[in-house]
């Protein structure tokens, strides 16, 4: 009856309104790596390349129809917008409610998919039973078999969480800060092993899934598309070091597909909240994002990139240039002889281009203006590459000097439109040899390739 009076008297729309603006800070939308084709009977596929992503201003994800089943909460978090002390417009959708606004949405094409996570309303197994119920309608009653990401509760009952985890594609538990010292003084009503539970269980779930697939090839798939999970980004003093290493270790003992970092934005005021005179840390975020992807698919670990007399990142240079000024002992490297792991370590280089030299230089030795076309970015390997045993012009293999040419417009080396022909920078340069950011340069960025 509780649950009732709060659902009625507010119309979908209105709801609409409260609740995406209060998930707003739920970062966790990307590419799903769930293939799922249309099956002639159900609404909605699933393709392995992932949901259509729109990128905003600051650099966060927006895809799917991404809302809060509820923004009332029985915890009083004090980084949250969302905590029971907040004086905030409070709202809760119904299942049937969820299930009409993800159809109608997908039949106008404005989306592919839904995220949908939640505040604690009741209890956490009451709130997980909720959102159970939700899904199951939409897979079952609807037929939607579009892609869904669902946030779990931690502290719910384990079977509500096996249940939604054979009907969703992704399921995340937030880890909320960084270290369980963060978590006791900020969020006191939430325990480490309370969210460490459900992150071991769904990982337990998709490797029994995995090995049930092999002997019935037709049994229900459990969270397709792996788990993931968040951090706050700035609220607590860990160091870009502590927070790497959290990662990294996430990544070793659980599985995760992805670790999300979200920059902390003070929306409370509570003394024990740091002040952000310069807004929130998305530099620092974005850093982050650019070592997370260097730990997952480049060979990195985090002691590399960083140690304790060197605890946070750089904020001129990207962790990978960073590292690479570094270690200039190990530059510079020949392009036809040089082995793939090494080829990743060259700042400018990315997967798909180190695999692209290792296939194209089996049947021709590659010079500067294949490198172009195959799509390394010069204006950063050019310090630090070899080709035939010649550099592209040269250069000293000296720290300052590539920092400043990496960092500074006076000093930066110039491209012509070609980009291959250069000119250094003099007193009397009109910028006529000054290039534009390519589109797929940008669009490295935008997602953490370097």
């Amino acid at each position: 009856m509780e649950y009732l009076d709060r659902v009625q008297g507010m119309s979908i729309m209105e709801k609409l309104g409260i609740l995406t603006d209060a998930a707003k800070y739920d970062v966790a939308c990307t590419s799903s790596g769930v293939e799922r084709k249309g099956d002639g009977r159900s609404m909605g596929n699933c393709v392995q390349a992932g949901i259509c992503h729109s990128f905003a201003a600051d650099g966060r994800c927006i895809s799917l129809l991404k809302i809060l089943l509820t923004n009332e909460c029985i915890y009083d978090c004090k980084y949250c917008q969302n905590r029971c002390s907040n004086d905030v417009p409070r709202a809760t959708f119904t299942p049937e409610e969820v299930c009409t606004l993800t159809l109608e949405f997908y039949r106008r094409n404005y989306i592919e998919g839904l995220f949908l996570s939640s505040g604690v309303l009741q209890s956490p197994g009451f709130t997980m039973e909720l959102i159970y119920r939700t899904i199951w309608l939409l897979r079952n009653k609807y037929h939607f078999n579009g892609y869904i990401h669902v946030k779990g509760i931690p502290g719910a009952d384990g079977e509500l969480i096996r249940r939604v985890g054979f009907l969703v594609d992704r399921m995340s538990i937030n880890l909320e800060l960084p270290t369980a010292e963060g978590l006791r003084e900020l969020a006191p009503n939430k325990h480490r092993k309370t969210i460490l539970g459900p992150m071991r269980q769904i990982q337990n779930g998709i490797q029994s899934n995995e090995e049930e697939l092999v002997v019935y090839r037709h049994a229900p798939r459990f969270v397709s598309g792996g788990q993931s999970t968040q951090m706050i980004i700035g609220a607590t003093p860990e160091n870009d070091y502590q927070i790497m290493q959290v990662a990294q270790g996430l990544y070793r003992k659980f599985d995760l597909k992805r670790v999300f970092y979200s920059a902390f934005v003070n929306v409370n005021e509570d003394k024990s909240l740091p002040m952000l005179p310069g807004g929130p840390p998305l530099l620092r975020e974005h850093r982050l994002y650019q070592a997370d992807w260097l730990l997952r698919f480049y060979g990195f670990r985090a002691e590399e990139l960083l140690d304790e007399r060197r605890p946070f990142f750089n904020v001129l240079l990207d962790p990978k240039e960073d590292w690479a000024v570094r270690h200039l002992e190990q530059f510079p490297v020949e392009i036809n002889r040089a082995s793939y792991q090494m080829l990743l370590r060259v700042p400018g280089i990315g997967v798909k281009s180190a695999q692209r030299i290792m296939a194209a230089r089996r049947s021709t030795n590659l010079r500067f203006e294949d490198l172009k076309k195959i799509g390394v970015v010069l204006k950063r390997a050019v310090y630090f590459i070899t080709c035939n045993g010649r550099m592209m012009y040269p250069t000293r293999l000296e720290e300052d000097y590539i920092v400043r040419n990496l960092t500074s417009e006076k000093d930066r080396i110039r491209f012509g439109s070609d980009g291959m022909s250069y000119r250094q920078m003099s007193l009397f340069d009109d910028g006529a040899f000054s290039k534009p950011i390519e589109p797929v340069e940008r669009l490295q960025i935008a997602v953490g390739q370097l």
